[in-house]
């Protein structure tokens, strides 16, 4: 892809990420492109079908949270890594209920995001806790799939409390895994 196409595609895919996230993914294309500062044209030739747009969104998005994962390793303690890691995976999931209903609406467009999603996010994580639980941080018998669906259920947020009661259940969590773990 050229350099100024592919400039169009991240542009239209941040826009698209911003507009679903505020005004759901039925937001008219027109709010999309002047965001992305491009034409319903550019938009078209790259994603025909809205559906194509939804689920490059996602796997976009999907991506940026999984490259997260070695900035945090570079620079953070492994239990630190795998928390912050945790925390913005607990973000990723909350900014993409919005996309729930379109994903779940049976279209063939979105059969392969599962898959997608697991590919991505079970290394990762799975990298995660082996680097945590090789350094005693935290116990060595945790299962990525196990803790991406613990994650992702306590991004229900109780009453009004919203991002901040997710925030302190994912470090709670996280203080859970350091249970049984051998301190190094």
């Amino acid at each position: 892809m050229r350099a100024d196409a592919q400039r169009s595609t991240d542009a239209l895919l941040t826009a698209a990420a911003e507009v679903f996230a505020t005004s759901g993914v039925d937001a008219p294309v027109r709010q999309i492109t002047a965001k992305a500062g491009v034409g319903a044209g550019t938009l078209y030739r790259h994603f025909p079908q809205r559906s194509d747009l939804i689920a490059a969104v996602f796997r976009h998005e999907v991506d940026a949270c999984a490259d997260a994962a070695p900035a945090l390793t570079a620079r953070c303690e492994p239990v630190d890594a795998l928390a912050g890691w945790l925390q913005r995976f607990a973000g990723f999931i909350a900014t993409k209920r919005g996309l729930s209903t379109a994903l779940h609406s049976g279209d063939p467009a979105y059969d392969s995001l599962p898959a997608y999603f697991q590919q991505r996010f079970e290394p990762v994580l799975g990298t995660l806790l082996d680097t945590a639980a090789n350094a005693g941080h935290i116990r060595s018998d945790i299962d990525p799939d196990d803790l991406l669906r613990a994650v992702a259920n306590l991004t229900m947020p109780a009453q009004d409390d919203g991002n901040d009661h997710t925030r302190r259940m994912v470090a709670l969590l996280v203080d859970g895994l350091r249970y049984g773990a051998e301190a190094r």
